[in-house]
């Protein structure tokens, strides 16, 4: 546990120093993250609600006993180091963010298909993914930083599983590595109120 907490804490450490005092005093950028990061928290606990029914309806609990089943999926976890470098660049953090939420927001069909019951808080989720995604981008025009329009339907291919079991331990994994995303994109967003 110790370890963990190290190996957590020590890339905020590194973040700390992180020049951004061009945006500090910018009353709507501290507006922006506030919301955001309310709304970044309903998301992360809508994800442990899904997580709650996977462990819950399907006895998946614990991610140490899946990892040797993990070696065979092919599940994308989104990359979020410019978040948390020592060259910290709100740009690209945000950039990481918007491009990780639009891989989750097709990876999520995968969870609506193995939850059919829990449909309505997928699309939920879905949605306010594709929100906190659509603020991000217009937070950065309206900072005047370089942003990538993405198409509206989903050109992500959805994962596929070779059984039944494999695409119930690739919903654990997908949430797993979703709220681990999310945990980062919080931080970095709180990481900026405080500059």
């Amino acid at each position: 546990v110790l370890l963990l907490a190290v190996l957590l804490w020590a890339p905020w450490r590194a973040l700390h120093g992180a020049p951004l005092t061009e945006l500090s005093g910018d009353q709507d950028f501290q507006l922006f993250l506030q919301r955001n990061l309310e709304f970044t928290r309903k998301i992360r606990g809508d994800v442990a609600a899904l997580q709650r029914v996977v462990c819950d309806t399907l006895q998946l609990c614990k991610e140490d006993e899946l990892l040797l089943v993990r070696q065979d999926l092919d599940i994308a976890q989104a990359p979020l180091e410019q978040c948390h470098r020592r060259t910290f660049q709100a740009e690209t953090c945000f950039s990481q963010i918007r491009a990780g939420l639009r891989i989750y927001h097709g990876s999520l069909a995968t969870i609506r298909a193995l939850l059919p019951g829990h449909a309505g808080l997928v699309e939920t989720l879905q949605l306010d993914m594709a929100n906190l995604s659509s603020n991000i981008q217009q937070q950065m025009e309206d900072l005047g930083l370089a942003t990538v329009r993405y198409p509206t339907e989903n050109q992500d291919p959805i994962p596929t599983f070779s059984s039944h079991f494999h695409h119930q331990v690739g919903g654990f994994f997908i949430l797993a590595n979703f709220q681990r995303f999310l945990e980062t994109a919080y931080r970095a967003l709180r990481h900026l109120t405080s500059l």
